[in-house]
Protein backbone atom coordinates (compact mmCIF):
# COMPACT_ATOMS: atom_id res chain seq x y z
CA UNK A 1 0.00 0.00 0.00
CA UNK A 2 0.85 3.72 -0.79
CA UNK A 3 1.96 6.05 2.72
CA UNK A 4 -0.74 8.03 3.02
CA UNK A 5 -1.56 9.76 6.10
CA UNK A 6 -2.10 8.42 9.78
CA UNK A 7 -4.05 10.70 12.41
CA UNK A 8 -4.36 10.35 16.02
CA UNK A 9 -4.37 12.40 19.23
CA UNK A 10 -1.65 11.66 22.03
CA UNK A 11 -3.12 11.74 25.67
CA UNK A 12 -1.67 11.21 29.12
CA UNK A 13 -2.91 7.83 30.42
CA UNK A 14 -3.49 8.72 33.99
CA UNK A 15 -5.11 12.05 33.52
CA UNK A 16 -6.47 11.87 29.98
CA UNK A 17 -5.44 15.36 29.41
CA UNK A 18 -3.76 16.11 26.05
CA UNK A 19 -0.33 16.37 25.36
CA UNK A 20 1.10 18.40 22.89
CA UNK A 21 5.27 18.65 21.28
CA UNK A 22 5.27 14.67 21.32
CA UNK A 23 7.93 13.36 18.99
CA UNK A 24 6.68 11.77 16.62
CA UNK A 25 9.33 9.24 14.43
CA UNK A 26 8.81 6.67 11.62
CA UNK A 27 11.46 4.61 12.47
CA UNK A 28 11.21 2.88 8.64
CA UNK A 29 11.46 6.15 6.83
CA UNK A 30 12.66 8.54 9.25
CA UNK A 31 9.54 10.86 8.54
CA UNK A 32 8.82 12.96 11.61
CA UNK A 33 6.47 15.34 12.99
CA UNK A 34 5.36 16.50 16.33
CA UNK A 35 1.93 16.81 18.29
CA UNK A 36 -0.13 20.04 18.43
CA UNK A 37 -1.60 22.16 20.79
CA UNK A 38 -4.92 19.76 21.32
CA UNK A 39 -2.76 16.61 21.22
CA UNK A 40 -3.33 15.94 17.42
CA UNK A 41 -0.67 14.39 15.08
CA UNK A 42 -0.73 13.68 10.88
CA UNK A 43 2.34 11.47 9.69
CA UNK A 44 3.01 9.93 6.51
CA UNK A 45 3.08 6.18 7.03
CA UNK A 46 1.84 3.06 5.59
CA UNK A 47 0.82 -0.27 7.26
CA UNK A 48 4.00 -2.30 8.40
CA UNK A 49 5.99 0.78 9.66
CA UNK A 50 6.66 1.22 13.55
CA UNK A 51 6.04 4.87 14.66
CA UNK A 52 7.98 5.97 17.82
CA UNK A 53 6.54 8.58 20.62
CA UNK A 54 8.70 9.96 23.06
CA UNK A 55 7.90 13.17 25.06
CA UNK A 56 10.29 14.58 28.46
CA UNK A 57 8.59 12.95 31.43
CA UNK A 58 7.13 9.89 29.79
CA UNK A 59 7.75 6.55 28.65
CA UNK A 60 8.65 6.21 25.04
CA UNK A 61 5.71 4.26 23.07
CA UNK A 62 5.64 2.21 20.05
CA UNK A 63 2.94 1.66 17.47
CA UNK A 64 3.18 -0.70 14.51
CA UNK A 65 0.64 0.31 11.91
CA UNK A 66 -1.94 -2.29 11.27
CA UNK A 67 -4.36 0.01 9.30
CA UNK A 68 -4.84 3.83 8.34
CA UNK A 69 -7.92 4.11 11.11
CA UNK A 70 -7.23 6.89 13.56
CA UNK A 71 -5.46 6.45 16.54
CA UNK A 72 -5.30 6.89 20.23
CA UNK A 73 -1.79 7.15 22.02
CA UNK A 74 -2.16 6.84 25.94
CA UNK A 75 1.59 7.51 27.38
CA UNK A 76 2.47 6.67 30.29
CA UNK A 77 4.42 8.94 32.92
CA UNK A 78 7.56 8.31 34.22
CA UNK A 79 8.35 7.34 38.15
CA UNK A 80 9.85 11.19 38.05
CA UNK A 81 8.17 14.29 37.02
CA UNK A 82 10.66 16.33 36.22
CA UNK A 83 12.72 15.87 32.99
CA UNK A 84 14.75 12.88 32.75
CA UNK A 85 18.47 13.80 33.46
CA UNK A 86 21.09 11.17 31.65
CA UNK A 87 23.66 11.16 35.01
CA UNK A 88 24.78 7.86 33.94
CA UNK A 89 26.21 7.97 30.66
CA UNK A 90 26.43 10.45 27.81
CA UNK A 91 24.15 10.81 25.19
CA UNK A 92 24.88 9.31 21.97
CA UNK A 93 25.97 11.71 19.64
CA UNK A 94 23.05 13.42 17.29
CA UNK A 95 23.67 15.21 14.53
CA UNK A 96 19.99 16.45 13.57
CA UNK A 97 21.56 18.46 10.56
CA UNK A 98 22.86 14.99 9.08
CA UNK A 99 20.03 12.56 10.31
CA UNK A 100 17.00 15.02 9.15
CA UNK A 101 19.00 17.77 6.26
CA UNK A 102 15.59 17.80 5.20
CA UNK A 103 13.44 19.49 7.87
CA UNK A 104 16.57 22.64 7.82
CA UNK A 105 15.66 22.85 4.28
CA UNK A 106 11.63 22.63 4.52
CA UNK A 107 11.83 25.16 7.13
CA UNK A 108 13.79 27.94 5.71
CA UNK A 109 11.05 30.76 4.60
CA UNK A 110 11.42 32.68 1.08
CA UNK A 111 9.61 36.16 0.69
CA UNK A 112 8.40 35.24 -2.44
CA UNK A 113 6.58 32.07 -1.54
CA UNK A 114 4.17 32.41 0.75
CA UNK A 115 3.34 28.36 0.77
CA UNK A 116 6.73 28.06 2.81
CA UNK A 117 5.60 30.62 5.41
CA UNK A 118 1.88 28.86 6.00
CA UNK A 119 1.78 25.40 4.67
CA UNK A 120 1.79 22.67 7.32
CA UNK A 121 4.93 20.86 6.20
CA UNK A 122 6.77 24.09 6.90
CA UNK A 123 5.49 25.12 10.54
CA UNK A 124 5.82 21.15 11.10
CA UNK A 125 9.64 21.66 10.20
CA UNK A 126 10.26 24.84 11.64
CA UNK A 127 8.84 23.23 14.99
CA UNK A 128 10.99 20.33 14.43
CA UNK A 129 13.94 22.57 14.13
CA UNK A 130 13.23 24.18 17.41
CA UNK A 131 13.28 21.21 19.22
CA UNK A 132 16.29 19.85 17.85
CA UNK A 133 17.79 23.29 19.15
CA UNK A 134 16.73 22.52 22.32
CA UNK A 135 17.87 18.64 22.50
CA UNK A 136 20.99 20.13 21.20
CA UNK A 137 21.53 22.22 24.31
CA UNK A 138 20.47 19.67 26.99
CA UNK A 139 23.17 17.68 25.24
CA UNK A 140 26.11 20.19 25.66
CA UNK A 141 24.96 20.18 29.64
CA UNK A 142 25.02 16.73 30.02
CA UNK A 143 28.97 16.76 28.48
CA UNK A 144 29.93 19.02 31.32
CA UNK A 145 27.39 18.40 34.17
CA UNK A 146 28.10 14.52 34.25
CA UNK A 147 27.86 12.66 37.19
CA UNK A 148 31.73 11.70 37.18
CA UNK A 149 32.22 15.29 37.26
CA UNK A 150 29.94 16.73 40.09
CA UNK A 151 30.55 13.60 42.09
CA UNK A 152 34.54 14.43 41.88
CA UNK A 153 33.42 17.64 43.43
CA UNK A 154 30.80 16.86 46.03
CA UNK A 155 30.72 14.33 48.69
CA UNK A 156 27.66 12.43 47.11
CA UNK A 157 27.15 9.26 45.68
CA UNK A 158 23.90 7.40 44.14
CA UNK A 159 20.77 8.33 45.05
CA UNK A 160 22.06 11.47 46.90
CA UNK A 161 24.01 12.73 44.02
CA UNK A 162 21.36 11.64 41.38
CA UNK A 163 18.51 13.82 43.50
CA UNK A 164 21.13 16.92 43.88
CA UNK A 165 22.11 16.74 40.13
CA UNK A 166 18.67 17.05 38.96
CA UNK A 167 17.55 20.34 41.25
CA UNK A 168 20.93 22.11 40.88
CA UNK A 169 21.31 21.15 37.49
CA UNK A 170 22.28 24.65 35.21
CA UNK A 171 20.89 25.94 32.24
CA UNK A 172 22.07 25.81 28.85
CA UNK A 173 22.65 29.59 29.22
CA UNK A 174 25.03 29.75 31.80
CA UNK A 175 26.81 26.69 30.23
CA UNK A 176 27.49 28.76 27.53
CA UNK A 177 28.71 32.06 29.33
CA UNK A 178 30.93 30.15 31.88
CA UNK A 179 33.93 28.31 31.98
CA UNK A 180 35.16 25.03 33.97
CA UNK A 181 36.21 27.02 37.75
CA UNK A 182 32.79 28.82 37.21
CA UNK A 183 30.70 25.83 36.89
CA UNK A 184 33.21 23.81 39.68
CA UNK A 185 32.02 27.10 42.03
CA UNK A 186 28.42 27.01 41.04
CA UNK A 187 28.16 23.67 42.40
CA UNK A 188 30.17 23.84 45.45
CA UNK A 189 27.77 26.74 46.06
CA UNK A 190 24.64 24.77 45.45
CA UNK A 191 25.64 21.73 47.62
CA UNK A 192 25.66 23.97 50.52
CA UNK A 193 21.98 25.16 49.54
CA UNK A 194 21.37 21.41 49.30
CA UNK A 195 23.15 20.62 52.71
CA UNK A 196 20.84 23.17 54.34
CA UNK A 197 17.85 21.62 52.91
CA UNK A 198 15.75 19.60 55.72
CA UNK A 199 16.34 16.04 54.06
CA UNK A 200 12.81 15.69 52.64
CA UNK A 201 13.18 18.67 50.68
CA UNK A 202 16.77 16.78 49.45
CA UNK A 203 13.76 14.29 47.61
CA UNK A 204 12.35 14.29 44.26
CA UNK A 205 8.77 13.53 44.20
CA UNK A 206 7.70 10.67 42.86
CA UNK A 207 4.60 10.75 40.12
CA UNK A 208 3.60 6.95 40.14
CA UNK A 209 1.64 6.15 37.67
CA UNK A 210 -1.86 5.74 37.65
Amino acid sequence: MAQGLLKGTVYDNANRNKLPNVFIRDKNTKQLTLSEKDGGFSIRTEPGHTLIFDCPGYVSDTLYVVDMENKKIMMETKTIALREVNINATRQFFDPHTEYPEIYTKSKVYVMSPTTWFSKEGKDARRLKRYFAREEEERRVDAVFNRAYVGSIVPLKGQELDDFMTLYRPSFAFIKSNNSESLAVYINDNYKKFKALPPEKRKLPNLVSQ
